[in-house]
């Protein structure tokens, strides 16, 4: 989308572009919206209410409001249900128009009601509103100048609409070779472009008045009441049961899992099976073997697959393959990755895009549950303030070796 600042109408030509790099994310549809100094644009994956009522921009003279949204609410039947008890009406039976009633008829704090993973943006006739999930799960990408706001799902969309600063940022630079290749919201590796950061909203005027609000931030605390190692198990365990049962009945299409073989998507084909989810499908790619490394992770995931009886899908990809692809996969990537496994799972998900629409995946289990080999390296040492600790066992390089690496610029 886009917001005017200079009173020009806004930039429909660049707007096409943008949602032009979205269409393989969303291939089943596209619209646009324009009004006064805002216009939208939206490339649809159909996932809940498949219908064109659900189609976006979603837009509702009666009530002044416009929206375009990316991911799924959870929880929109319960809040569909609250709303119609408050009077209010639905044309359509997905979660998109849960999201422009909340907003009708608790203005700004309606994000605070909405369990899921989401980025949107919402046009009252006055501001644009945007907001991101709690986590950071979907992307929310923007870029200001003074003549106008733009944003979008990723960064390649803001740099085909153009007039963007593509200079590197010195301190997301930083960020990206001390912490693994991960640079926090707001920054992004251009100073161009930043993101929303995780569980914040952003209003803007066509003045340019902005207001940022942090609507949630995580309580780390143990509970009032200590548990015991079995007690842990089983509230962990129910969590989780719950967690992939609502990412299952919520979508109107099926759902598949990649399956790697190891604890993390092992655990969730385990939990589907558990609740008796009928024809599941899983996904499995394996490369060719090196003398160094074995390339394949079918061996783990074949056991699983067999114990559970999924509708089991290997693809096997040559390394001349995975060679000849790479420089495709790293331009699909929204930010730099140092991980190989990126580019194997570009490759896989456009294998599986082919069978199913929506996957669940272990990714983020090991920052959950601590898999990495830092957490208990951080636990057991003694020396040192938290963030002393966090940098002793966490940080890629000191700061000398990273000297060493930067170009004085950029120091």
């Amino acid at each position: 989308g886009e917001l005017r600042f200079d009173k020009s109408a806004p930039d429909m030509d660049a707007l096409k572009r943008m949602t032009a790099k979205l269409a393989r994310r969303g291939p089943d549809g596209s619209g646009f919206w324009s009004d006064g100094p805002v216009a939208f644009g939206h490339r649809r994956l159909a996932i809940i209410d498949l219908s064109e009522r659900s189609r976006q921009p979603m837009v509702d003279a009666s009530i002044g409001l416009s929206l375009v949204f990316n991911g799924t609410i959870y929880n929109y039947p319960e809040l569909r249900h609250e709303l119609i008890g408050r009077g209010h009406v639905f044309f359509s039976d997905g979660d998109t128009e849960v999201i422009l009633r909340a907003y009708a008829e608790w203005g700004e704090s309606c994000v605070e009601r909405l369990h899921g993973m989401f980025a949107f943006a919402l046009w009252d006739g006055a501001r644009l509103f945007l907001a991101r999930d709690r986590l950071g799960i979907k992307p929310l990408y923007f870029a200001r100048t003074d003549r106008f706001f733009r944003f979008a799902s990723n960064p390649q969309a803001l740099l085909a609409a153009g007039d963007i600063d593509t200079a590197l940022d010195p301190v997301a630079l930083h960020h990206q070779f001390m912490l693994h290749a991960s640079v926090p919201a707001p920054f992004t590796i251009l100073k161009g472009i930043r993101k929303l950061e995780q569980g914040t909203t952003l209003a803007i005027d066509a003045a340019g008045r902005t207001a940022e609000k942090r609507y949630w931030t995580l309580a780390a605390q143990r509970p009032a009441v200590a548990m015991s190692e079995a007690e842990w198990t089983e509230a962990i365990h129910a969590a989780l049961r719950v967690a992939v049962k609502k990412r299952i009945e919520i979508a109107d299409v099926k759902v598949g899992v990649l399956l790697s073989g190891g604890l993390d998507s092992s655990l969730l084909v385990a939990l589907l099976a558990e609740q008796g989810v009928p024809d599941l499908m899983t996904f499995s790619v394996g490369f060719e073997d090196q003398p160094e490394e074995r390339g394949s992770e079918f061996e783990y995931s074949d056991p699983v697959a067999a114990m559970y009886h999924t509708r089991h899908h290997k693809y096997l990809i040559p390394n001349a393959e995975v060679l000849r692809r790479l420089p495709e996969a790293v331009e699909a990537m929204s930010e730099p990755m140092f991980a190989q496994d990126a580019v194997a799972f570009y490759l896989l998900a456009e294998q599986v895009s082919q069978t199913v629409k929506v996957v669940q995946s272990g990714q983020g289990a090991d920052e959950v549950f601590g898999g990495y080999f830092w957490y208990p390296r951080m636990a057991a040492e003694t020396q040192g303030s938290p963030l002393e600790r966090f940098r002793r066992h966490y940080f890629d390089r000191d700061y000398p070796e990273l000297m060493d690496l930067i170009a004085p610029d950029y120091q």
